[in-house]
């Protein structure tokens, strides 16, 4: 089962930190909801592990990323895919963009992805609202961690 997702964001922070939050790790583990591991195995891939949980199917994807068609600090190509086990696969890719603006970054996306197994099988609606509460999430928790912080604060807390 195939499905698109587009989008965009303003972060409140300048493009160069926006572009070295989305090329570390860490940063990245942390904002991805369910994700246990992430580790850059090169300067273009990383290898994942994340639990997910789409309507009454829980599994742990384990997978591989690439980065190509990078273009610091404007925007990159990724392109990835993971194996859940009985629960099934998916893959896809996305392109991500980078644009100043008066308020920060606008960071816009275009999502192309394909799940097989059981996943396939719960239905669009319910794939494409996981989909979209996943990538809420992620934003969400990538804009508080890109924000500045006020004076004393640390990002640890933010």
């Amino acid at each position: 089962m195939a499905m698109t997702m587009t989008g965009e964001v303003v972060l409140p922070a300048d493009r160069s930190i926006v572009w070295a939050a989305l090329n570390d790790p860490e940063v990245l583990k942390r904002c991805i909801p369910g994700c246990e591991e992430l580790q850059k195995i090169s300067e273009t891939e990383f290898q994942a592990r994340a639990k997910v949980a789409v309507g009454p199917v829980k599994a742990t994807f384990n997978g591989r990323v690439q980065l190509s068609d990078i273009d610091p600090p404007n925007g990159y190509t990724i392109a990835g895919e993971g194996q859940g086990g009985v629960a099934g696969f998916a893959k896809g890719g996305a392109k991500v963009r980078l644009e100043e603006v008066e308020a920060g970054t606008r960071m816009t996306y275009d999502v192309e992805a394909t799940v097989g197994g059981k996943l396939a099988q719960l239905g669009g609606r319910l794939i494409n609202g996981t989909a979209k509460k996943y990538a809420d999430t992620f934003f969400a928790n990538f804009a508080r961690l890109v924000a500045p912080t006020e004076a004393g604060a640390s990002p640890e807390n933010a």
